[in-house]
C-alpha cells in the first residue's frame, strides 16, 4: 500500500522539538557543544535548556512543526534562549 505523504487539513504535523548548546574555541567562534537533543515536550526542552545554560556560552530550546517524511518543516518558534548562539537557518 502506498503512503502518499499526504496530512488531511484537520490533522496537525507532528512538532520537532530540540535543545542545542554552544561553546567557543578558542579563538572565540562558537560550536556545537553537542548534537542537538530531540525532546519529547516543549516543556522538557525548557528545562533541559534551563539546567545546562550555565555549562555553556549558548543554549537554545525551539520547536517547529515538522514532517521529514516528506520534506516539510515550518518555521522554529524559539522556546527557550539563554546566552550566544548563532543565527538559525
Amino acid at each position: 500500500m502506498a503512503n502518499t505523504g499526504h496530512i488531511l487539513p484537520e490533522q496537525k504535523m507532528p512538532k520537532l522539538i530540540v535543545v542545542a548548546a554552544f561553546n567557543r574555541d578558542d579563538e572565540g567562534e562558537l560550536h556545537p557543544a553537542f548534537e542537538p537533543r530531540q525532546m519529547q515536550s516543549e516543556d522538557a526542552a525548557r528545562r533541559l535548556a534551563k539546567m545546562i545554560e550555565s555549562e555553556h556560552a549558548g543554549v537554545v530550546a525551539w520547536s517547529r512543526e515538522a514532517n521529514p517524511a516528506i520534506g516539510e518543516y515550518g518555521e522554529p518558534h524559539i522556546l527557550y534562549l539563554a546566552g550566544q548562539v548563532p543565527d538559525m537557518e
